[in-house]
């Protein structure tokens, strides 16, 4: 390891730039090399299966129940191994896979009130076992998800289906409590699991297919190196196109240093996931037969302040700090330019996203006029206070981030400037992201965090005055935001299937939002991922946990 470091040093923070603002990367362009390369004809898939993709990844996947609680990174096991009733392209279509058409209210699969609704499926699937796929499978799936006795991954929107019916083999019907149009996307995310093998198990819990699952996706298990790598075989029964290659290795790394030297030197063919650091990534674009790019992600980075703070709670002192924030030092400098600023909680790739939101100035002065016309006003040592309560809190983050760490250096500094006593109290991933979170123990938060359920922009999870859990609520609203008109566009974002109706409806919640500031929006992640510039068929796609989404759509130029 340490020789790997040796010879892949980290290149210095260019600390200049934060004073200058000079030293952006341009991030997400393709070197000229790639640019070239991409213009050129692609050659058709093999006509027989041919090769094998290494996949770099930085985690290891351990939970492979797609049903059960697990990571991002598991996922990558999922979505080649099970299959879904429909799943979502990069440009947010829906697409059937086990279903035959993706059910709506205009060609009957919903009815008018949003209620019932009904799924015909894909004949002629079978298991990797060879037994066929039936609808008794979706069923049971569902009413897995919904049993109490199991460890779910998540009950949500699935909580809400009743009185579900197998009408045949390849036809299934069920009512939902209320019109819930975010469904469509859940379901765009639950992996269908097989009746006979799950079922027969004395626990689903602990199953022995929860360690060797067997799905009608377009790879088969193989096996698992613990450590090391797990490796997928091509299943030669799979219903849909491909897939082209003859196996799948995902190679885990958990040094994204040496797993980049891992790319670097072609030991591993594809780097996804958490993929190429930020200060390698200029390195990573000029590397000859790469092609290289930053991916959108979903998820955002933001402030997240406890709205029950003394300070906090007062939404001028949440303008002054999101105008004394440098976020334009934060992206360009400590992350390289590679991520998007953003206003939104929404991804800029959404069909609900608001572009029309106010931009946000970096200005200092702005920031002190603010609390000073609030009532803020300086005390001893410069700390602002009002009625007696100090402006002073701790921004806690994940122990060992260092580019957060660097951030928060940055606020620390700027805020001091405005009359801000800011500490830091960062811990360790198993502590922060438990209790401390959930159970809103913080003051304020650097999180990484996506803001919508599923691929559907509705944000009701995280903003909505019911989904607070330190008052009883069940979601993610940690920041105990409460607005009555916020609560009332979101129950009406869910209930509708309009989507100019619900497109309306964000734009005013992202314009709420941006006024309130629950959350201190600091930029939309883009990940630097890379292939082998023979590998034909790599697609990022926004709408997916990774980009092993399509691999049955990969194969080898030559």
């Amino acid at each position: 390891m340490d020789e790997i470091r040796r010879t892949l040093p980290r290149p210095a923070l260019p600390r200049r730039g934060l004073l200058g603002l000079g030293a952006g990367a341009a991030a997400g362009l393709l070197p000229a090399g790639a640019r070239a390369q991409a213009r050129r004809p692609v050659p058709p898939p093999p006509a027989a299966r041919k090769g094998q993709v290494v996949v770099g990844i930085s985690q290891e996947p351990t939970v492979f129940n797609p049903l059960m609680p697990g990571i991002e990174v598991d996922e990558t096991v999922w979505m080649n191994v099970f299959g879904t009733l429909w799943y979502p392209t990069p440009e947010g279509e829906l697409v059937a896979d086990l279903a035959r058409e993706v059910p709506s209210v205009a060609n009957g699969g919903i009815s008018e009130d949003g209620l019932a609704w009904t799924v015909t499926l894909r004949e002629g699937v079978v298991w990797h076992d060879g037994a066929p796929f039936t609808a008794e499978d979706v069923r049971y799936s569902l009413e897995l998800i919904n049993n109490p006795s199991f460890r779910a991954r998540t009950r949500v929107g699935h909580s809400l289906v009743r009185e579900i019916v197998v009408k045949g083999p390849h036809e299934i019907a069920w009512r939902m409590e209320k019109a819930f149009a975010p469904y469509l996307a859940l379901m765009a995310n639950t992996y269908i699991v097989p009746k006979h093998v799950l079922g027969a198990a004395a626990d689903p819990n602990s199953a022995p297919f929860n360690s060797s699952p067997v799905g009608t996706g377009p790879f088969r298990w193989d096996r698992r190196v613990p450590g090391d790598h797990i490796q997928l075989v091509a299943n030669d029964k799979y219903h849909g196109a491909g897939p082209y290659l003859e196996r799948a290795i995902l190679k885990y790394v958990p040094d994204q240093t040496a797993l980049y030297a891992q790319f670097r030197t072609g030991s591993v063919d594809a780097i996804i996931g958490t993929g190429i650091p930020a200060n390698f990534f200029a390195e990573a674009q000029r590397l000859p037969g790469r092609r290289v790019a930053t991916s959108p992600n979903a998820s955002l980075e933001v402030l997240m302040p406890n709205l029950e703070h003394p300070a906090l709670a007062d939404k001028a002192v949440r303008k002054a700090l999101y105008a004394g924030m440098n976020k334009k030092g934060i992206i360009d400098v400590i992350f390289y330019g590679m991520h998007k600023p953003t206003e939104s909680f929404a991804p800029q790739e959404s069909w609900a996203y608001n572009p029309g939101l106010p931009a946000h100035r970096y200005d200092l002065a702005e920031a002190n006029r603010i609390l000073d016309g609030a009532g803020w006003a300086r005390g001893s040592g410069g700390v602002r206070q009002k009625n007696g309560v100090p402006l002073e809190f701790a921004v806690s983050t994940t122990t060992g981030a260092a580019l957060r760490e660097q951030v928060q250096q940055l606020l620390m500094q700027d805020w001091g400037k405005i009359g801000v006593s800011m500490k830091i109290n960062n811990m360790p991933a198993a502590v922060i992201w438990g209790d401390f979170y959930v159970r809103s123990k913080f003051q304020m938060l650097m999180v990484g965090t996506a803001f919508r359920t599923g691929i559907d922009p509705d944000p009701a999870t995280r903003f909505a005055s019911d989904a607070i859990p330190v008052r009883g609520g069940s979601g993610g609203n940690y920041m105990q935001w409460v607005s009555p008109e916020a609560d009332r566009l979101l129950a009406e974002g869910q209930s509708s299937f309009d989507q100019e109706r619900r497109k309306a409806i964000y734009f005013r919640l992202q314009e709420i939002a941006r006024e309130e500031l629950p959350i201190l929006p600091i930029y939309q992640y883009a990940t630097a991922e890379g292939t082998k510039d023979t590998l034909i068929g790599f697609r990022p796609n926004v709408n997916a946990r990774q980009n092993t989404w399509n691999m049955r759509e990969w194969y080898w130029a030559s």
